[in-house]
């Protein structure tokens, strides 16, 4: 191990471990395995414990487990590359997602939570019926559990990859090797409860590194601290707005975001009414209350404490790297193709002190451990719980469906590995992946506030969504390019239309089905008056008005905490205390409307 050790220091030219920096690694590895350990046992008792904790999560740890998870070894190099590109501004593709969160909070969460299901892919059957409902289920749980998650999994390993190509001196190879071994032995021995406990852990330590990162960046001479940096950096890339006199570039990056994106697009962790990985942290809190905190902890923290510290990185490191040759220069050990400007974010590592590396690199391993490791019980639930367990063997004893899950948690870490090999050549296939999602998002609003939605309208809004995304796929590799946002829109209009008429035309879910889904959400609004009339179930006295103001002032909490951080590190003072004033007043009307949701939560 010492040799090892002794080989990847000398390798990694530019970086200088010392010795306090690898007990630094070697302590925070052996510390997050303590929960796997300690949760075995308990995860080994049912597929309940497994892939939902029990049900018995506390709002906190549901909480800092989205935000552990959402923060990638990927993420700060893309924020890195939006910023060196487009400047700050460019991170509205990701902030106006903010106000598909905090529906999910004040609308959502506390239908998931009643709902009772095991995985988000078991609501069809509860929401709609016949074969269609299983069809969905069932084909839905293999191309998200499956094949789109691995290609999640694999843009992560790949991310994973270049930092220990860039920081370690390893090859691809080396790095896969010793992180599939590290997250399927964690991942299939502990269950949720480990992950949520580990992902605590992990956050602190990620967090305290980035901050680490974006101190000592700070501190090199062609920044000159914080007052350097906002001197020296051009206003237009430190703008928080686009420039409108560019209109195309205004459009894609602002106006579209907040006007159709967040609420048409279905985006892994931003899902219009919740899904996956943050649907499965709901299902998992403790109560009603739990998931709503828990969600509204994680939207604030991944919009309003996060990005800073990685805008920070970005900006300085323009000023240390301007172009890509001087990224190459200071690398040369590191393949010319791996340099692009979100190799950046780990060039700029190379200028952190001895014990404060060693503390970044935990941090790095850290928020791969915490996605990797959510997206493999993720994805094993769906092919365990929705496909296996549903279609191909019912019936079979709890332990029989853990051990099952335990070898499909494997499996997917070894396809993942495989498939990041791939990613170089099949960059476009992977895109297409992520348009076929768009203009669906509607759907998964109102399917939970709207009685005549059913499994047709899914298949429908499924079917136009692919065939227009395939459409444009196939007219760009013929020389017919067509921009990003004008392909949105067309697909989102197209998409919303179908499905929308298909509501209307085909017929809907069983009678049955519908009031018993009534009487177990007990959903409010005008959109199941035709199933309340006859279900005989008291409502459950959720207020669509509440909501909407919780929504709105929600928004206005976060973007106040995240403008006004960024006004104080500007050194705007008379905006930063506007608003801090705005987010003061919404915090505490905020509050005052939520303990209105208690009194009629369970």
């Amino acid at each position: 191990m010492t040799h090892l050790l002794a080989q990847t220091a000398a390798v990694a030219a530019g970086f200088h471990f010392a010795t306090i920096d690898w007990v630094i690694i070697a302590v925070s590895i052996a510390v997050s395995f303590l929960p796997a350990l300690f949760f075995w046992r308990r995860a080994s008792s049912g597929t309940g414990e497994f892939f939902t904790a029990g049900r018995a999560a506390p709002w906190w740890l549901v909480g800092i487990s989205m935000v552990a998870t959402t923060f990638s070894t990927d993420t700060p190099n893309l924020v890195t590359n939006m910023v060196r590109e487009r400047g700050v501004s460019e991170n509205w593709l990701w902030w106006s997602f903010l106000l598909t969160g905090m529906m999910t909070v004040f609308f959502y969460a506390r239908l998931w939570r009643r709902s009772g299901v095991l995985t988000d892919l078991e609501f069809y059957e509860i929401r709609y019926s016949g074969k269609p409902a299983k069809i969905l289920r069932g084909f839905r749980a293999v191309y998200l559990g499956l094949f789109f998650n691995c290609v999640i999994m694999a843009t992560v390993n790949l991310a994973a990859a270049k930092i220990g190509n860039v920081v370690l001196g390893w090859p691809m190879e080396r790095t896969l090797v010793v992180c599939a071994v590290m997250t399927i032995f964690f991942a299939s021995v502990s269950g949720l409860w480990g992950v949520l406990v580990t992902d605590t852990i992990q956050f602190g330590i990620t967090m305290t590194g980035t901050f680490a990162v974006a101190y000592f960046a700070l501190q090199q001479p062609e920044v000159g601290g914080l007052a350097g940096l906002m001197a020296k950096v051009p206003a237009r890339t430190l703008a928080l707005l686009p420039d409108f006199g560019d209109w195309t570039v205004a459009a894609t990056v602002f106006v579209i975001p907040l006007t159709v994106q967040w609420w048409s697009v279905w985006y892994p962790g931003a899902e219009p009414g919740g899904g996956s990985y943050i649907a499965q942290r709901m299902l998992a809190s403790k109560t009603e209350k739990d998931a709503v905190i828990g969600t509204l902890l994680f939207n604030v923290m991944h919009y309003a404490l996060r990005p800073w510290p990685w805008i920070i990185v970005a900006l300085a490191s323009t000023l240390v790297y301007p172009q890509l040759s001087d990224i190459a220069s200071a690398m040369p050990y590191v393949k010319p193709s791996l340099i692009g400007n979100d190799m950046a974010y780990p060039a700029m590592m190379k200028f952190l002190p001895a014990g404060f590396l060693g503390l970044v690199v935990a941090g790095t391993l850290a928020a791969y451990r915490s996605t990797i490791e959510t997206h493999l019980n993720w994805g094993t639930s769906y092919l365990v719980h929705d496909f296996y367990r549903r279609f191909l063997k019912p019936g079979k004893s709890e332990k029989h469906y853990v051990l099952m899950g335990r070898l499909t948690t494997a499996a997917l870490m070894v396809c993942a590995a495989l498939m990041t090999y791939a990613l170089g050549t099949a960059k476009e296939a992977f895109d297409l992946i992520l348009s076929i999602g768009a203009g669906t998002g509607l759907l998964y609003l109102l399917r939970w506030f709207w009685w005549r939605v059913s499994a047709w309208s899914e298949i429908a809004a499924m079917a136009s969504s692919f065939i227009v995304a395939l459409g444009f796929f196939i007219a760009r590799k013929n020389g017919f390019e067509v921009a990003s946002h004008v392909a949105l829109l067309v697909t989102v209009a197209t998409t919303t239309v179908v499905w929308i008429v298909t509501t209307l035309v085909a017929p809907p879910a069983e009678r049955a089905t519908l009031e018993s889904f009534y009487k177990l959400v007990r959903p409010a609004g005008p959109g199941w008056k035709p199933i309340a009339a006859t279900s005989g179930v008291v409502p459950a006295g959720d207020s669509i008005a509440a909501a909407m103001l919780a929504w709105v002032l929600g928004c206005t909490f976060v973007y106040s905490g995240l403008f006004g951080t960024g006004s104080l590190l500007y050194g705007r003072m008379p905006q930063f205390y506007l608003w801090l004033a705005s987010f003061l007043i919404s915090g505490f009307w905020l509050s005052r409307v939520l303990s209105g949701f208690w009194s009629k939560a369970e």
